[in-house]
């Protein structure tokens, strides 16, 4: 099929040779503007989306989907996980008793989250059962006999203290304890039985988890407080927080994830659109190339315009030839730049290329994951913004009078 006379010419004088080499240059100029600016948008887009996803993978690999609490207190706590389990998008339940704590060794302390857990139920609503790098949490639930109770602390916890499975700390809670003297905080002495690493530094460097009872018991708390929830969609969890409160004669109240972690994610989205809209404005200055472009193409070639004029071409056909000559410098620099920023996007989440401090930024390396619908809006918002900085010249080029044109020409 034959391309149309329109199509001929605006590629004709896109790729113009010899005196108006110039031209071409600038039409050069804005293609790479259009290109670098779509991969470095893509690429920015990337970075931010994959650190929002990691981290919220990390966070909920590492805590609940919902956190349900009961006026009154939870008095037995397998049957309030079982009735919870039976509800839609439900897939875990486990109870947990949580409070700050002091531990302690020879070589070092720190102040750590405290966790009471049921370790048969635990791995039903966090990943802590498979991310554990020694040791088991099916310790914790053990009759310790005479010796020790089991203490389950993240990795990066023991390197703080200096411990290894099977050493000895201490375990002082705030909840005091009266005797003749005072005043004393509760301690106990426990024994390190397994190391997790979750990779997320705020967990594996400040949490340790033991037996539901023993936390009870340092913690100075009856009841268990607390029941856990794990969906099969985390983007439920409104919805199944609210069913959970609506349930007749329950009283619950309850927290999602998303509300616990709002600020965080809130935060990470504002940046999100705040580097998307200063790369994006690296297209605006292409665009502004590519006016100038077909502005000079249009004084170039204005005897050109007035014969195709005098031969019947009509305005519109005139204003369709360097649109044309603008959006292919648009379609072929976001073609380029996406297919330039979606490669360079999976080498460096490959390659891990971007290390990062973990205790700054909860992650090791920054992950690139590029969504298609990123994609398509950037690809999309390119090309529109390119085609809009062609409407002026081309209304100029339309609006030419032959007769001007080929007296000054």
């Amino acid at each position: 099929m034959t391309p149309s006379y329109e199509v001929q010419i605006a590629l004709r004088y896109l790729f113009a040779r010899r005196k108006q080499a110039f031209i071409s240059i600038i039409s050069l100029v804005s293609t790479l503007g259009v290109t670098v600016g779509v991969m470095a948008l893509i690429l920015a887009l990337a970075l931010m989306t994959g650190l929002q996803q990691e981290l919220r993978n990390r966070i909920l690999g590492a805590t609940a989907h919902i956190f349900v609490w009961k006026q009154g207190g939870i008095l037995d706590y397998k049957a309030e996980a079982a009735a919870l389990r039976t509800m839609p998008h439900v897939t875990g339940a486990a109870p947990a008793v949580i409070g700050k704590a002091l531990i302690t060794t020879g070589r070092g302390e720190a102040f750590i989250t405290l966790k009471g857990i049921d370790p048969a139920l635990e791995p039903s609503v966090t990943d802590v059962g498979r991310a554990m790098k020694s040791g088991s949490l099916a310790t914790l639930g053990a009759d310790p006999g005479n010796d020790l109770p089991g203490i389950v602390i993240g990795a990066d916890l023991a390197k703080t203290l200096g411990v290894f499975d099977g050493d000895e700390v201490t375990i002082l809670t705030p909840e005091g304890t009266l005797t003749p003297m005072g005043v004393y905080p509760r301690s106990r002495r426990a024994r390190v039985v397994g190391r997790f690493a979750l990779g997320l530094f705020e967990y594996d460097s400040a949490y340790g988890l033991v037996s539901l009872p023993l936390a009870q018991r340092l913690l100075n708390r009856p009841d268990v407080e607390v029941v856990e929830v794990r969906l099969d969609d985390i983007y439920r969890a409104t919805e199944v927080a609210a069913a959970i409160s609506a349930r007749p004669g329950a009283h619950y109240l309850t927290q999602t994830w998303a509300e616990l972690n709002r600020a965080l994610f809130s935060a990470l989205w504002l940046e999100k659109m705040a580097i998307s809209i200063t790369i994006g404005l690296i297209v605006m200055v292409a665009a502004l190339n590519i006016v100038a472009s077909l502005i000079l193409l249009v004084m170039e070639k204005s005897p050109d315009i007035a014969i195709l004029k005098t031969m019947g071409a009509s305005a519109r056909s005139i204003m369709g030839i360097f649109m044309l000559q603008g959006l292919v410098i648009g379609l072929v620099g976001t073609l380029v730049g996406s297919s330039a920023g979606y490669g360079l996007a999976m080498l460096l989440d490959r390659y891990q290329v971007i290390r990062v401090p973990m205790d700054v930024y909860q992650i090791a390396y920054v992950p690139f994951v590029i969504e298609g619908r990123d994609l398509a809006i950037v690809m999309a918002s390119a090309v529109l913004i390119c085609f809009v900085a062609t409407i002026y010249p081309s209304r100029q080029a339309a609006k030419l009078d032959p007769a001007e044109a080929l007296r000054y020409g």
